[in-house]
């Protein structure tokens, strides 16, 4: 009977992480597809987990499974992505751009929240696109969400906006370069300090050549970087908020977080240097991390419901598209 109960109660469990993965190999497939494949496996992903939600409902008898997905898997790709944080290279090489990505870091979220103030904009979502702006996207945006709070349909929206939004403009600095009266290095610093995501800055940067994508991803690097001492701002600002508010619920301690720092540690001073790390494992490592993170937000989005997507959404996407814009004429006058 015990033995019994066991399997019932991991069939929903397995299920539910295998559905999350089998949406996330769909859109691993659809972002092969012309069009599509300038948006990318996670943004595709949502969307196909978006549009499944509306059309069949929440699948409720694999729950367990998918909230494993959204919640431990999320961690889990949040802690292996701290090995494509380099501490070392950031330290010696980017201290300079590392001032500025502060800079940016401020502007993007004070400037997104205060704009979305003015148009009464989701709070929530608002500062989810800020962070995610300001930061590395999607991954910034899964690493502050549980400690603000966040609910997985907010975050699940804020994370498709920030990948679709940043994609388009990824595309767009691709088709001005040719205009821009920048060298490669400046335009490499421009696409790292000003783009969403770490595959943005790859995409943009790659057309200016070696040296500009090699600059673009220093200077990324430095805002992934500060997503350390960030998230760690935003857990003293809600413990104080909870202490004002005796309703408030205590705040956990985000444990993912040490988990990130000790793999950016590793993958700085230990990986490559006293333990060998090769090309072809770190590949694999990236992969996973691709898919775990994938995995995660499949079940995010298995929460997004459409009806309110347009009374949410919409005004907190205007504020980010609108910030985005004032952030990149802004760097491109200081780079």
């Amino acid at each position: 009977m015990e033995k019994h109960q066991k399997r019932t109660v991991g069939i929903p469990m397995v299920g539910g992480i295998a559905f999350t993965f089998l949406i996330a190999f769909l859109g691993f497939w659809l972002a092969k597809v012309p069009g599509f494949n300038m948006v990318g496996q996670l943004a595709c992903a949502i969307i196909i987990a978006i549009v499944y939600r509306q059309i069949f409902g929440y699948p409720e008898q694999i729950r367990p499974g998918i909230v494993f997905s959204s919640k431990r898997l999320l961690r889990m790709a949040i802690i292996l992505y701290g090995l494509k944080l380099d501490i070392a290279v950031v330290l010696q090489d980017g201290l300079g751009l590392l001032a500025r990505d502060v800079g940016v870091i401020i502007f993007a979220i004070f400037v997104t929240v205060w704009i979305a103030k003015r148009l009464k904009a989701n709070p929530t979502i608002s500062l989810l696109l800020g962070v995610g702006t300001g930061v590395c996207g999607a991954a910034a945006i899964a690493a502050v969400a549980p400690i603000i709070k966040s609910k997985d349909e907010d975050t699940a929206i804020s994370v498709g906006i920030i990948a679709l939004v940043g994609t388009v403009f990824a595309i767009g600095y691709t088709l001005v370069r040719p205009f821009l009266p920048l060298t490669d290095i400046e335009f490499g610093t421009w696409a790292g300090m000003s783009l969403h995501e770490i595959a943005q800055v790859i995409l943009a940067a790659d057309v200016g050549g070696e040296d500009a994508l090699a600059i673009g991803l220093l200077a990324k690097l430095g805002r992934v970087f500060l997503l350390i001492p960030l998230c760690f701002l935003f857990m003293y600002w809600m413990k104080r908020k909870s202490v004002d508010d005796s309703n408030s619920a205590k705040i956990e301690f985000p444990w993912f977080l040490i988990g990130f720092i000790i793999m950016s540690v590793i993958g700085s001073y230990v990986l490559g240097h006293s333990i060998p790390y090769p090309e072809s494992v770190k590949s694999v490592v990236t992969s996973v991390t691709s898919w775990l993170l994938t995995a995660a937000m499949v079940g995010l989005g298995l929460n997004v419901s459409l009806s309110d997507l347009k009374t949410k959404a919409l005004k907190p996407l205007i504020a980010m598209v609108i910030t985005s814009l004032a952030l990149s004429v802004l760097v491109f006058f200081i780079i």
